[in-house]
């Protein structure tokens, strides 16, 4: 996993720039009660509207919501909607928008009719003209993008096949972006994945990869065995496939495919959700995380957006309660005694396929030493549990005096922590059992052990876990602290 913080900051200093397809995404809400006497077909009374920045327009929204600043050049019409779209972008703070203008085309409007009721699409009515720019807008386009690329950290094309990006578009890009060392990525719309070679990564959904791979894509090694012979034929470092409900599959071209479930959730709206993905790939790329981390930046985003309705974007907040859920959570409802509720927990968070991290100590009085063990912990997984040494437990290794606080008060400190997703209080004096109940995918501890001390290394490992030792800070440890505090008060 990683440090959320961390990442966030590092984000904020970033640049993307993207190219894509503007839309003018317009939703049209109300109630359907009767159906049409002139026709057989549902009447809708409309309640209220909303128009909305789509397509690649959408991508911008979501980067600059995510914390980093969009470079954002698109195609307009000479015409309402055009103006219409210009507006909205230019009050759109965190986007530097460059809208080319070709008067001979409509600007890409979609009007959505939904059922508040059911909150379903009834209908959608589109204007537009799907077909490449012409030559002269075309270049208007390159001399658009092209001075702009050594202002940005990495590149994201948004390809709706509406026009912007051709293939001489995009070869002139992704020539341009490799000669200045800087990354593309690419949500692509064409079957061929040729015409993006020497992008960095592509983002297809899996009936898009499945078109483009003539492969069945339905199983995460037929994903893997087509992604392999697709980065060949695009000379590209990766493939992420997009399934829905059913997660996402990254595949690299050095290394083995990383899957990821999706997050539960209720579902209000699939619009934009491939913007968010792309959007969360592109700034966390840019602020140098990996592809795991990537990955699962992305499916966090993906989980926010669909569960919002109309074209959404995510912002930080709301990815950190995402990828952080019991960040928030109230300190007694992350805390379990000896003998709780511990099975129904690692149930439901192994059938959601997330990795458990567990570290243990007596934590009498936390301090930054501590502090830094858990937040690596926590980095290390999707979700950590701390195993809590009672109070009798406590006496029993540290003598008496000890501990300074009840393990009531230990737990509530613990559990405040947002690296703390459960607490777990225990009898004996070391973990043993609880690891062996648990059997953690990740254990951790600090660095003054070596890992054949390690209480459990042995369970951990024997399932196929890791041993994760945090080098210790240097000048904390409680014993030392309740010693200075009991000789300052003497």
């Amino acid at each position: 996993m990683f440090d959320f913080e961390a990442l966030s900051h590092a984000i904020a200093s970033r640049t993307v720039l993207c190219v894509g397809d503007l839309m003018l995404d317009e939703f049209v809400y109300g109630e359907v009660s009767r159906i049409s006497p002139e026709a057989p077909a549902p009447v809708i009374a409309v309640q209220r509207s909303e128009i909305n920045i789509g397509g690649a327009g959408n991508v911008a929204r979501n980067i600059a919501s995510l914390g980093a600043r969009c470079i954002f050049v698109g195609l307009i019409g000479d015409d309402d909607s055009g103006a219409t779209l210009q507006s909205a972008l230019a009050q759109e703070s965190g986007i530097e928008s460059v809208l080319v203008c070709d008067p001979s085309r409509p600007t890409t409007r979609k009007v959505r009719f939904v059922s508040e009721h059911f909150s379903t699409h009834m209908l959608r009515a589109d204007w537009e003209l799907a077909q490449p720019a012409a030559a002269d807008i075309e270049q208007k386009l390159i001399d658009a993008i092209l001075p702009r690329l050594a202002r940005v950290d990495i590149v994201l094309l948004s390809d709706y096949a509406k026009g912007v990006l051709t293939a001489r578009v995009i070869r002139n890009v992704i020539d341009a972006a490799r000669k200045l060392g800087k990354r593309v990525i690419v949500d692509p719309k064409s079957a061929n994945f040729a015409i993006y070679r020497g992008a960095t990564l592509l983002t297809p959904n899996r009936k898009e990869f499945a078109e483009a791979t003539r492969s069945r894509a339905d199983t995460e090694n037929s994903i893997a065995a087509a992604a392999g012979e697709a980065m060949q034929l695009a000379d590209c470092e990766a493939i992420l496939v997009t399934q829905s409900e059913h997660g996402m599959t990254l595949v690299p071209r050095n290394g083995e495919a990383i899957h990821v479930p999706a997050h539960p959730v209720k579902v209000s709206d699939v619009s934009g959700a491939g913007d968010t993905v792309a959007a969360a790939l592109a700034v966390t790329l840019a602020a140098g995380a990996d592809w795991e981390t990537a990955l699962r930046m992305a499916n966090a985003a993906a989980a926010v957006a669909v569960g919002k309705k109309g074209t959404a974007s995510v912002t930080p907040a709301e990815l950190r309660r995402k990828i952080l859920p019991h960040a928030f959570l109230a300190a007694e409802e992350k805390i379990i005694a000896a003998g709780g509720g511990l099975d129904a927990q690692l149930s439901d968070w192994r059938k959601q396929g997330l990795r458990v991290g567990f570290t243990n100590g007596c934590f009498d009085i936390l301090h930054p030493g501590h502090v830094k063990v858990l937040t690596a912990a926590r980095a290390a997984c999707d979700r950590l549990i701390v195993g809590l040494n009672s109070d009798a437990s406590v006496k029993r290794l540290k003598g008496e005096g000890r501990p300074v606080q009840d393990e009531r008060a230990r737990a509530e400190v613990l559990a405040a922590l947002e690296a703390v997703d459960l607490v777990v209080i225990f009898e004996e004096d070391t973990p043993i059992g609880l690891i062996t109940a648990i059997k953690p995918s990740v254990l951790v501890k600090g660095g003054d052990y070596s890992r054949d001390q390690v209480v459990g290394h042995e369970i951990v490992e024997a399932e196929g876990g890791e041993v994760l030792l945090v080098d210790v800070l240097p000048g904390f440890s409680t014993t030392s602290l309740v010693n200075r505090a009991r000789g300052d008060g003497a």
